[in-house]
């Protein structure tokens, strides 16, 4: 029933992809028409759009900024860059040197951020060097998503993070994060960096010129969606819920059972992670509602009964409480920049 779920993006990395065109003075409106958000949706701290209109922003920015890191490096990483760095790592034997390759291409493109790899025994590190000054989460974000994302893509598969530590201060909602990259994050640390299995490193790259065309017309969704992170106890409990209907979802002492645990510990585990099985249950019914809302062909009752609700009332009352804007202005917002679009 879910096959096509994609997860949806808080409003607030929508303001920081914006943030280096604002700073430059350059009018945001039309990337949002281009990506069919909602300029509204921008003063509602709670918003979120969906995966795939966050994948249309990031095209539109990069086009209109002619610049693939978002105005936010003192450098450009100029259209068509991505591309040809791919174009760089396809022949490669291994994912390290693959990786080197990747680094040394960011180097030459970028000023502000630059990358190291150092392999320790079993360990590998990923240290993002900032030049002492401590740079916005949303650089260091991109940064990772471009290197992380392309790494996994020519191993042919997701390379877990093991931990990821930031020089920046936690922000308010941190789950854009954790669902993209790992559970273990640190924040206000000494250095930025990632640690994964150096075992990786020896991989051999599995992809060639023929996958690189289709990889590149799926990008960026690729990178945002398809390697996010799948090894949390709260990723497996959402897969889990993906494969029923709302109203099918099995209770917190069946789920526990399924993963060989009893309640109490599941209910632990996830409040380690910072939620809780109601709130999953919640939020993918959220994501769920969003991603239906932009489909034209569906009604807002009839997203609500997709969404798992019995009545329309309480699902127009869930979805205020959980984006801060009615499912009908969300409908609506989402029409009408489509049509502008």
């Amino acid at each position: 029933m879910l096959a096509a779920y994609k997860g949806t993006t808080s409003i607030s990395l929508v303001r920081e992809a914006l943030f280096g065109a604002a700073q430059r003075g350059l009018c945001t409106a039309l990337p949002l028409q281009q990506a069919r958000i909602d300029p509204q949706l921008l003063l509602s701290p709670n918003a979120r759009v969906s995966a795939a209109a966050f994948s249309r922003l990031w095209v539109a920015l990069s086009d209109m900024l002619d610049d693939e890191f978002f105005a936010i490096d003192s450098h450009p990483l100029r259209r068509g860059s991505f591309r040809l760095m791919c174009h760089a790592t396809i022949g490669c034997e291994s994912l390290e040197q693959a990786l080197r390759r990747i680094l040394a291409f960011l180097r030459m493109g970028l000023d502000d951020l630059y990358g190291e790899l150092k392999v320790e025994g079993d360990s590998a590190h990923i240290i993002i060097h900032d030049h002492g000054i401590e740079r916005r989460l949303f650089s260091y974000g991109t940064w990772l998503i471009l290197v992380h994302g392309l790494l996994c893509w020519l191993g042919n598969r997701r390379i877990p993070l093991q931990a990821l530590s930031f020089r920046t201060p936690r922000p308010n909602d941190d789950s854009d994060y954790r669902m993209r990259f790992c559970e273990h994050i640190e924040f206000g640390a000494p250095v930025t960096l990632v640690r994964f299995d150096a075992s990786f490193l020896k991989l051999k790259v599995a992809q060639s010129h023929e996958s690189l065309a289709t990889f590149l017309r799926e990008s960026p969704a690729s990178l945002l969606v398809k390697y996010r992170n799948d090894a949390s106890l709260s990723a497996q409990v959402r897969q889990r819920l993906r494969n029923h209907r709302p109203e099918d979802w099995p209770a917190l002492d069946e789920i526990a059972n399924q993963l060989s645990m009893s309640s109490s510990t599941l209910q632990r585990r996830l409040q380690a992670e910072g939620v809780s099985y109601q709130g999953l249950k919640d939020s993918l019914r959220r994501d769920m509602a969003i991603n239906f809302l932009g489909q034209s062909d569906l009604t807002v009752c009839e997203v609500a009964a997709q969404a798992g609700f019995q009545e329309t009332s309480a699902f127009h009352r869930a979805f205020k409480k959980w984006t801060g804007v009615s499912p009908g202005a969300y409908r609506r917002s989402s029409t009408q920049e489509q049509s502008a679009y």
